[in-house]
């Protein structure tokens, strides 16, 4: 299954994400499962810490090939980017007891640099376990998403230790499905609506930006999940022929997104 935008202009480009019959499995199976848990646990949704990573360029640029100038005539603009862009990889948690983070990927000379196996190893041990010690894990899960650096054995092993059979992702006790960055709450909104908001007073720099970040990352992540709450459990149903996702309404104020399988 394919789901596009269609755009009948002079230049156009249409952006297909494919959709495979296995994914589709996947994310049933991993939907039936936590509809289990919350028939056991009406609150269980709250005991999951979401997490991911997001890169933040100084410029505001977008790293993908979804941004098109559209015109019924040729528009003849052009969109200037510098070829190497500075920019922030930036990680956090979210779950009902607030933000953990963010965590900003640095080397030993302090310069930024993207998450890598050994560095988000180091960011588990450094500084994600620490922060885990002022909140009681004997029932929390721990979500992450398929990214290589996530499911490399050394480091299912490492969040094993810390959270057993409670461990969401690849090659995980709880398999996370492919392509699904639309069951969790921080790829679907969070991390948008932050972007949206940190470049309003044009930070000139990276520190500046990163400051940004810290201060607004905590506000409306936690103001995220408190809307979340007030409605109830996430929307983790399974109507057919659709495909749930996990984000309130309420995230987007506007109606969730939903997948046909057909």
């Amino acid at each position: 299954m394919y789901y596009s935008i269609d755009m009948n202009f002079f230049y156009s480009k249409d952006n297909l994400v494919a959709l495979h019959f296995k994914h589709d499995q996947a994310r049933r199976r991993f939907v039936e499962w936590a509809q289990n848990e919350i028939a056991v646990a009406p609150d269980f949704h709250k005991r999951i810490l979401f997490s991911d990573e997001a890169h933040f360029w100084l410029n505001g640029y977008v790293n993908k090939q979804n941004g098109r100038i559209c015109s019924e005539a040729n528009p003849q603009v052009y969109v200037e980017t510098p070829l190497h862009p500075e920019k922030l990889n930036v990680w956090c948690a979210l779950w009902a007891g607030g933000i953990i983070g963010p965590y900003f990927f640095k080397n030993d000379e302090d310069h930024n640099v993207t998450a890598n196996g050994d560095r988000y190893r180091a960011m588990i041990t450094n500084f994600f376990i620490p922060e885990l010690n002022n909140h009681d894990v004997q029932e929390l899960w721990f979500q992450q998403d398929g990214a290589t650096c996530h499911t490399a054995r050394a480091t299912i092993d490492l969040l094993k230790d810390t959270f057993g059979d409670c461990l969401i992702s690849r090659f995980g006790p709880v398999n996370w499905p492919p392509i699904s960055c639309d069951l969790t709450p921080l790829d679907y909104f969070l991390w948008g609506y932050v972007k949206s908001l940190v470049y309003a007073d044009k930070p000139q720099t990276l520190d500046h930006l990163e400051d940004n970040i810290r201060v607004l990352l905590p506000i409306y992540g936690n103001k995220c999940w408190k809307k979340s709450s007030k409605i109830g459990r996430p929307d983790w149903t399974r109507s057919k022929p659709a495909m749930a996702v996990l984000c309130q309404k309420s995230y987007l104020k506007c109606n969730a997104t939903r997948l046909s399988f057909e």
